[in-house]
C-alpha cells in the first residue's frame, strides 16, 4: 500500500517546495531542517496506523486514561543522506531503537553503478514495527539490499513502513515487487515520474546528501 502525503493540501506542500527550490537549497540548514520536519510529519501520520492500549497515568489532581503505542519501533536510516530526514522521526518516536546502513554507489567503467553496503548496525528486528527512511527513492535497489542486510543482522520485522521524501515510479514499483507486500507499507510526500541516466530523481531535488552536508569527492 502507497500513502502520498500531498494529496491533500497541508503545511507539508510549503517544506516539499522549499526542499526543491534550488535557491533555498543554497541554506544547507534550512534544507536539513525541512528535511527534519518532513520526517516529523511523516512520523505522525505512521503513528495512526499503529497499535495501541489504554494506560492509566497519575496526575496531580487524579487519573487518567490515554492510549499508548504498544508496538516495538525501530527507525533506520541509509547513511548520510537520511540523517535528517531520521532525526525527525525519532523526534516523535523518542523511545525507538535505532538502526543505521552504510551504502553507496560504486562507478563500473561502462558509466553504470551498483550499490554496495558496507556497515550495517542493528539489533533484535524480530516480531517488531521497522521506520525505514530515507528521503529518495530512486531506483529502489539501495531501500531493498538495506533491508536485507538489516534482516540478515536482526531478523524480520513483524510490519515495515518505507517512507522517502520524493520516490520515483520505478522505485515504488521495485520495492512492492522485492520486499513482503503483506507487510510493507510505503510511504511518501510526492512521486515523480523520471530518472536521469545517473538515477537521479527528476523534478526531484538534486544529491540529498551533498544539499545537507558538502559536496562529496
Amino acid at each position: 500500500m502507497l500513502h502520498t502525503l500531498t494529496e491533500e493540501n497541508t503545511i507539508l506542500s510549503k517544506f516539499i517546495a522549499e526542499i526543491r527550490d534550488k535557491r533555498i537549497q543554497q541554506d544547507s540548514m534550512r534544507f536539513r531542517r525541512n528535511l527534519e520536519r518532513i520526517g516529523e510529519i511523516t512520523a505522525y501520520e505512521i503513528s495512526k496506523t499503529l497499535a495501541y492500549a489504554p494506560r492509566t497515568v497519575e496526575t496531580p489532581l487524579g487519573e487518567a486514561t490515554v492510549a499508548q503505542i504498544t508496538d516495538r519501533v525501530v527507525v533506520a536510516t541509509i547513511l548520510r543522506a537520511g540523517l535528517p530526514f531520521h532525526r525527525g522521526f525519532v523526534n516523535y518516536f523518542d523511545d525507538a531503537e535505532n538502526a543505521f546502513v552504510a551504502a553507496y554507489r560504486r562507478s563500473t567503467k561502462d558509466g553504470k553503478f551498483k550499490v554496495k553496503v558496507e556497515y550495517v548496525s542493528c539489533g533484535d528486528l524480530e516480531g517488531k514495527t521497522l521506520l525505514l527512511v530515507d528521503p529518495m527513492l530512486a531506483t529502489g535497489s539501495s531501500l531493498v539490499l538495506a533491508y536485507n542486510a538489516l534482516c540478515e543482522k536482526g531478523g524480520e520485522p513483524s510490519h515495515t513502513h518505507v517512507a522517502s521524501v520524493i520516490a520515483s515510479e520505478q522505485g515504488i514499483d521495485y520495492v512492492e515487487q522485492n520486499l513482503p507486500r503483506q507487510t510493507t507499507t510505503l510511504w511518501t510526500s510526492a512521486v515523480d515520474a523520471e530518472l536521469t541516466s545517473r538515477m537521479y530523481i527528476v523534478p526531484g531535488i538534486g544529491d540529498a546528501g551533498d544539499l545537507a552536508f558538502g559536496a562529496k569527492e
